[in-house]
């Protein structure tokens, strides 16, 4: 039997809004890739986490996409302080610093992560919590990325990591500067983004794998590319779904802005009703 990993990539609340109307629109078309029939695994990192969670919890796609149009559904999603460009300037500072090695950049990041000023721990998870319709752990291979903020060593936690998942939400939604690190027992952990945004290189092992990328990066620049060669160097089929112009356009700059999720939800909704096909084709290739 084909095993094959759904992997969601980083990308702020309004692409949680847009992978929620891709997987929205794709099982309106008959190609729900969220079934256990369809994923055998589930990859979440960041924003990915949190809808990994939500589309496993028992709760319909149509529900939740419902709260991420429907504005008397949508959960109260306070903006950062921080805004996005001076978030961008310390991942650039940090790559500099870096030199190429990855978990030196995780290392540097979480530093500034634990240096920050930010909302403190316990208001960051009421959010959070607020995101999940259960807060357990479903019966379902889910897997979801974080770093610790002191070493810069990725961790990828499931239900057999003795952690709470609204914590491991939490801890993959971290994003550095704008939200505080997230302490399980004597860790605190970043965003899983700061290793990678999608981390598809983690579904190794698995025949097909599919991965939504809300970040769009210029060609030959994509750090996902490097991890698509990887998989396919091992034996697994790939394909990278990305939001196209209107998604582009809906998402806009700053994917941490909530005003933006009715129209990333929707964007997303009718690419995914348009590409169906495509993924359906993938599964059965």
């Amino acid at each position: 039997m084909t095993r094959t990993a759904l992997v969601l990539g980083g990308g702020g609340v309004a692409g949680i809004a847009w992978q929620t109307g891709v997987l929205h629109g794709l099982a309106e078309s008959g190609v729900d890739v969220t079934a256990s029939a369809w994923s055998d695994m589930l990859l979440g990192t960041s924003a990915g986490a949190a809808v990994a969670a939500q589309v496993t919890s028992g709760a319909s796609l149509s529900e939740l996409y419902s709260r991420q149009v429907d504005t008397k559904k949508q959960i109260d999603e306070p903006r950062p302080d921080v805004s996005i460009e001076t978030l961008n300037e310390l991942l650039e500072r940090a790559a500099e610093r870096a030199a190429g090695d990855r978990q030196e950049f995780a290392r540097i990041i979480g530093q500034a992560a634990r240096a920050a000023t930010t909302p403190p721990e316990s208001v960051r998870r009421a959010v959070i919590a607020e995101r999940l319709p259960s807060h357990e752990w479903p019966d379902r291979d889910l897997r979801l990325v974080a770093v610790d903020a002191e070493s810069g060593r990725h961790r990828v936690l499931n239900r057999d990591s003795g952690v709470r998942i609204v914590d491991a939400v939490a801890a993959s939604c971290a994003i550095p500067g704008m939200w505080p690190p997230v302490t399980i027992g004597v860790h605190r952990y970043v965003d899983g983004g700061v290793r990678s945004s999608e981390n598809a290189d983690l579904a190794v092992g698995f025949a097909k794998v599919l991965v939504v990328q809300v970040g769009v990066f210029d060609a030959g620049q994509d750090p996902l590319e490097v991890e698509r060669d990887q998989l396919v160097g091992r034996g697994s089929d790939v394909l990278i779904l990305r939001p196209d112009e209107d998604s582009v356009a809906a998402i806009g700059p700053d994917p941490t802005d909530p005003s933006v999720r009715a129209a990333a939800a929707e964007a997303g909704d009718r690419q995914g009703l348009a590409i169906a096909g495509e993924v359906d084709r993938f599964k059965r290739g």
